[in-house]
Protein backbone atom coordinates (compact mmCIF):
# COMPACT_ATOMS: atom_id res chain seq x y z
CA UNK A 1 0.00 0.00 0.00
CA UNK A 2 2.85 2.40 0.78
CA UNK A 3 4.27 1.74 -2.68
CA UNK A 4 0.93 2.71 -4.25
CA UNK A 5 0.72 5.90 -2.19
CA UNK A 6 4.35 6.85 -2.97
CA UNK A 7 3.82 6.14 -6.67
CA UNK A 8 0.65 8.23 -6.65
CA UNK A 9 2.35 11.17 -4.99
CA UNK A 10 5.24 10.92 -7.43
CA UNK A 11 2.80 10.91 -10.36
CA UNK A 12 0.94 13.90 -8.92
CA UNK A 13 4.21 15.79 -8.58
CA UNK A 14 5.27 14.97 -12.14
CA UNK A 15 1.86 15.68 -13.65
CA UNK A 16 1.54 18.98 -11.83
CA UNK A 17 5.03 20.05 -12.84
CA UNK A 18 4.30 19.19 -16.46
CA UNK A 19 0.96 20.98 -16.30
CA UNK A 20 2.68 24.12 -14.99
CA UNK A 21 4.42 24.53 -18.36
CA UNK A 22 1.08 25.05 -20.09
CA UNK A 23 -0.60 28.28 -18.93
CA UNK A 24 -4.29 28.05 -18.15
CA UNK A 25 -6.05 31.40 -18.08
CA UNK A 26 -9.39 31.38 -16.30
CA UNK A 27 -10.13 30.03 -12.83
CA UNK A 28 -12.70 27.69 -14.38
CA UNK A 29 -10.08 26.26 -16.75
CA UNK A 30 -7.64 25.82 -13.88
CA UNK A 31 -10.25 24.12 -11.69
CA UNK A 32 -11.47 21.87 -14.50
CA UNK A 33 -7.89 20.84 -15.29
CA UNK A 34 -7.25 19.95 -11.64
CA UNK A 35 -10.50 17.96 -11.41
CA UNK A 36 -9.55 16.05 -14.56
CA UNK A 37 -6.05 15.47 -13.18
CA UNK A 38 -7.48 14.08 -9.94
CA UNK A 39 -9.72 11.67 -11.83
CA UNK A 40 -6.92 10.78 -14.24
CA UNK A 41 -4.68 9.80 -11.35
CA UNK A 42 -7.25 7.89 -9.28
CA UNK A 43 -9.28 5.95 -11.85
CA UNK A 44 -6.41 3.88 -13.31
CA UNK A 45 -5.27 2.88 -9.84
CA UNK A 46 -8.78 1.75 -8.89
CA UNK A 47 -9.11 -0.26 -12.09
CA UNK A 48 -5.69 -1.84 -11.52
CA UNK A 49 -6.55 -2.70 -7.91
CA UNK A 50 -9.81 -4.31 -9.02
CA UNK A 51 -8.04 -6.34 -11.71
CA UNK A 52 -5.17 -7.44 -9.47
CA UNK A 53 -6.89 -8.23 -6.18
CA UNK A 54 -10.60 -7.51 -6.44
CA UNK A 55 -13.01 -5.04 -4.83
CA UNK A 56 -11.65 -5.28 -1.28
CA UNK A 57 -8.26 -4.08 -2.50
CA UNK A 58 -9.87 -1.32 -4.59
CA UNK A 59 -11.67 -0.07 -1.48
CA UNK A 60 -8.36 0.06 0.38
CA UNK A 61 -6.76 1.98 -2.51
CA UNK A 62 -9.64 4.43 -2.61
CA UNK A 63 -9.49 4.93 1.16
CA UNK A 64 -5.73 5.49 1.23
CA UNK A 65 -4.80 6.93 -2.17
CA UNK A 66 -7.68 9.27 -3.08
CA UNK A 67 -7.19 11.59 -0.08
CA UNK A 68 -3.46 11.69 -0.79
CA UNK A 69 -4.07 12.71 -4.39
CA UNK A 70 -6.44 15.49 -3.29
CA UNK A 71 -4.02 16.70 -0.63
CA UNK A 72 -1.04 16.68 -3.01
CA UNK A 73 -2.93 18.54 -5.72
CA UNK A 74 -4.06 21.07 -3.12
CA UNK A 75 -0.53 21.72 -1.88
CA UNK A 76 0.99 21.90 -5.34
CA UNK A 77 -1.71 24.02 -6.97
CA UNK A 78 -2.78 26.35 -4.18
CA UNK A 79 -6.38 25.24 -4.68
CA UNK A 80 -8.38 23.23 -2.16
CA UNK A 81 -9.27 19.94 -3.88
CA UNK A 82 -11.70 17.43 -2.37
CA UNK A 83 -14.44 14.96 -3.19
CA UNK A 84 -17.95 15.46 -1.82
CA UNK A 85 -21.22 13.58 -2.00
CA UNK A 86 -24.78 13.78 -0.72
CA UNK A 87 -24.30 10.14 0.27
CA UNK A 88 -20.82 10.25 1.74
CA UNK A 89 -18.63 7.25 2.24
CA UNK A 90 -16.15 9.09 4.45
CA UNK A 91 -17.95 11.48 6.81
CA UNK A 92 -14.71 13.07 7.96
CA UNK A 93 -13.74 14.24 4.44
CA UNK A 94 -16.61 14.00 1.96
CA UNK A 95 -19.54 15.84 3.57
CA UNK A 96 -20.49 18.86 1.45
CA UNK A 97 -20.74 22.38 2.85
CA UNK A 98 -23.94 24.33 2.08
CA UNK A 99 -22.69 25.66 -1.28
CA UNK A 100 -21.53 22.19 -2.37
CA UNK A 101 -24.81 20.65 -1.23
CA UNK A 102 -26.80 23.14 -3.34
CA UNK A 103 -24.67 22.38 -6.41
CA UNK A 104 -24.95 18.61 -5.86
CA UNK A 105 -28.75 18.88 -5.61
CA UNK A 106 -28.74 20.89 -8.85
CA UNK A 107 -26.56 18.23 -10.51
CA UNK A 108 -29.04 15.54 -9.42
CA UNK A 109 -31.97 17.51 -10.85
CA UNK A 110 -30.16 18.14 -14.11
CA UNK A 111 -29.20 14.47 -14.43
CA UNK A 112 -32.79 13.39 -13.67
CA UNK A 113 -33.97 15.78 -16.41
CA UNK A 114 -31.77 14.00 -18.93
CA UNK A 115 -28.36 15.69 -18.84
CA UNK A 116 -25.36 13.36 -18.85
CA UNK A 117 -23.95 13.37 -15.30
CA UNK A 118 -20.40 13.12 -16.66
CA UNK A 119 -20.85 16.53 -18.34
CA UNK A 120 -22.11 18.42 -15.28
CA UNK A 121 -19.95 21.17 -13.83
CA UNK A 122 -20.51 24.56 -12.22
CA UNK A 123 -18.31 27.40 -11.07
CA UNK A 124 -18.78 30.84 -9.57
CA UNK A 125 -17.14 33.39 -7.30
CA UNK A 126 -18.22 33.01 -3.68
CA UNK A 127 -16.85 35.35 -0.99
CA UNK A 128 -13.73 36.20 -2.99
CA UNK A 129 -12.97 32.60 -3.94
CA UNK A 130 -13.62 30.81 -7.18
CA UNK A 131 -15.58 27.64 -6.42
CA UNK A 132 -15.97 24.88 -8.94
CA UNK A 133 -17.57 21.45 -8.93
CA UNK A 134 -17.39 18.67 -11.50
CA UNK A 135 -19.82 15.78 -11.14
CA UNK A 136 -18.61 12.21 -10.81
CA UNK A 137 -20.96 9.98 -12.75
CA UNK A 138 -21.50 6.35 -11.79
CA UNK A 139 -19.69 4.19 -14.34
CA UNK A 140 -19.85 0.39 -14.59
CA UNK A 141 -16.66 -0.01 -12.52
CA UNK A 142 -18.23 2.10 -9.72
CA UNK A 143 -21.16 -0.29 -9.26
CA UNK A 144 -18.93 -2.99 -7.72
CA UNK A 145 -18.62 -0.89 -4.54
CA UNK A 146 -21.34 1.77 -4.94
CA UNK A 147 -24.16 -0.19 -6.58
CA UNK A 148 -27.03 -2.31 -5.29
CA UNK A 149 -26.81 -5.89 -4.00
CA UNK A 150 -23.12 -5.71 -3.11
CA UNK A 151 -21.18 -8.92 -2.50
CA UNK A 152 -20.63 -9.91 1.14
CA UNK A 153 -16.86 -9.35 0.83
CA UNK A 154 -17.46 -5.80 -0.41
CA UNK A 155 -19.94 -5.05 2.37
CA UNK A 156 -17.54 -6.35 5.01
CA UNK A 157 -14.62 -4.33 3.63
CA UNK A 158 -16.77 -1.20 3.43
CA UNK A 159 -17.74 -1.63 7.09
CA UNK A 160 -14.06 -1.93 7.98
CA UNK A 161 -12.94 1.21 6.13
CA UNK A 162 -16.15 3.25 6.29
CA UNK A 163 -18.34 2.32 9.27
CA UNK A 164 -20.78 5.16 8.47
CA UNK A 165 -20.96 4.50 4.72
CA UNK A 166 -24.02 5.82 2.87
CA UNK A 167 -22.53 5.64 -0.63
CA UNK A 168 -24.29 2.56 -1.99
CA UNK A 169 -27.46 1.88 -3.95
CA UNK A 170 -26.43 3.87 -7.03
CA UNK A 171 -27.39 3.08 -10.62
CA UNK A 172 -25.37 3.55 -13.78
CA UNK A 173 -25.20 7.19 -14.90
CA UNK A 174 -26.30 8.78 -11.63
CA UNK A 175 -24.35 11.55 -9.93
CA UNK A 176 -22.20 9.79 -7.32
CA UNK A 177 -20.69 13.02 -6.01
CA UNK A 178 -18.30 15.67 -7.29
CA UNK A 179 -14.77 16.94 -7.27
CA UNK A 180 -14.96 20.28 -5.45
CA UNK A 181 -12.31 22.96 -5.80
CA UNK A 182 -11.87 26.41 -4.37
CA UNK A 183 -9.16 28.94 -4.96
CA UNK A 184 -8.46 32.52 -4.09
CA UNK A 185 -8.79 34.95 -6.97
Amino acid sequence: MRTIIFTTLLCVSSATALGAEQPVDSPQQQAAALADEFIGLLKPQLKQALAEAGPAHAIAVCADVAPGIADSLSVQSGWTVRRVSLKSRNASRAVPDSWERTVLLDFNQRQAAGENAADLHFGEVVNGQYRYMQAQAVEPVCLVCHGKGLADEVQNTLREYYPDDWATGYSLGEVRGAISLSGTL
